[in-house]
């Protein structure tokens, strides 16, 4: 992801990875009381998506690498959207775990991931799909309609970035 065009500033995390962050935080009380849970096998990608999400304002709990972690934490948590890789460290499982998300514990579902053609059909329950490399506005915009159409916002269009399944 892109560092955003916003006025950023650079500190260190706990462990010494630079992080990004901004000063602007979301007045949306819808954003601020959003879970969200993070499906990725690359610990920096989840990680950077991480401090992307929690800057807006979401409340991310928790990052899993494999569908089972995943699995784990849907159940102890209320999660209100999942960010889900096709491909994590258990191999290709993105597809099911999503679907299973969705379909049965009602989580909005949105994949992540560098291989769009692999759900180029769609997947049932889940709203579509984003490209990775992505930056941190259509990562933004992503989330924002994804959270809207949760909620039953009416929405006019969906980010150009995102690709949504019929």
């Amino acid at each position: 992801m892109r560092k955003s065009s916003r006025r950023c500033e650079q500190r260190e995390t706990r462990k010494g990875f630079p992080r990004y962050f901004t000063e602007r935080r979301s007045s949306n009380p819808a954003v601020m009381t959003a879970r969200i849970l993070i499906i990725e096998d690359e610990a920096l990608v989840a990680m950077e998506l991480r401090f992307v999400l929690e800057d807006l304002g979401y409340e991310v709990v928790g990052s899993a690498a494999d569908a089972r972690t995943a699995r784990n934490l849907a159940k102890q948590a209320a999660v209100d959207l999942a960010l889900v890789d096709i491909h994590l460290s258990d191999g290709p499982t993105g597809v099911d775990l999503g679907r299973d998300l969705a379909q049965e514990d009602g989580v909005t579902v949105v994949y992540m991931t560098a291989n769009p053609g692999m759900v180029r059909n769609g997947v049932a329950g889940t709203i579509g799909v984003l490209s990775k490399p992505s930056d941190e506005r259509a990562v933004e915009r992503t989330v924002a309609y994804a959270l809207g159409r949760r909620q039953g916002v009416p929405v006019e269009y969906a980010p150009p970035e995102l690709q949504l399944f019929a």
